[in-house]
């Protein structure tokens, strides 16, 4: 079971959602909206995120894992409420 970082609380009650670890073994979080209905699930469990890098890797590592995976999701992760759009704004900030 993936271990919520309290920097991803933070961004999750930014944005006026509520995150707990995902129901769906291959997933690490679930997202759900003010009325505590599921928006999705993010995060592949097998992949590590910018709170996991920088806590194995340092700042340096971390901040170039992040560049790539905001390059390589580009297009989908600027789109409001999109699975994308929630992992980059809760495991990639």
């Amino acid at each position: 079971m993936y271990t919520i970082k309290p920097r991803q609380k933070r961004a999750a009650k930014r944005l006026g959602v509520t995150i707990k670890p995902s129901t769906d073994s291959k997933k690490k979080l679930d997202v759900f909206d003010k009325d505590n209905k599921k928006i999705s699930s993010i995060g592949a469990i097998d992949y590590s995120d910018y709170a996991t890098y920088l806590k194995s890797n340092g700042l340096k590592y971390a901040d170039n894992r992040k560049r790539l995976y905001k390059i390589r999701h580009e297009k989908t992760r600027k789109v409001i409420g999109s699975k994308s759009y929630y992992a980059d704004q809760i495991l990639w900030t």
